[in-house]
């Protein structure tokens, strides 16, 4: 019956678009140009205070990683080799996007906001 609960709520919280740990937001990945079989699935991110975490949950290749403000301002441009993770501090409060191209050219974002 525990087990129920705890995951009736957990449950809840994913589809507010929340996460059930405090402080902890879930970004929800979105498509924003797609030839080939959707992967944004595979794709997880999260924002915790200035903390930006991605975990790639398959080998999608070499994915390029860019962070801009909601302005258009680049905060942070990387790759990662997936499937793997990594994290990325972002400075400053305010609302940012996160945009994802695969080596295929296909591309995913999500939209984040970080606060003080």
């Amino acid at each position: 019956m525990l087990l129920l609960g705890v995951l009736l709520q957990t449950a809840l919280c994913f589809a507010n678009g929340t996460h059930p740990a405090d402080g902890i937001g879930h970004i929800i990945i979105k498509e924003a140009k797609v030839q080939g079989a959707p992967r944004g699935s595979s794709i997880d991110a999260s924002i915790n205070g200035h903390i930006l975490s991605l975990t790639f949950s398959e080998n999608l290749g070499q994915v390029q990683v860019e962070v801009t403000s909601a302005a258009g301002a680049s905060v942070q441009y990387t790759s990662v080799l997936t499937p793997n993770g990594l994290q990325i501090y972002i400075p400053s409060a305010g609302n940012y996007i996160v945009t994802f191209t695969l080596p295929n050219g296909d591309e995913y974002y999500g939209e984040f906001t970080v606060t003080d």
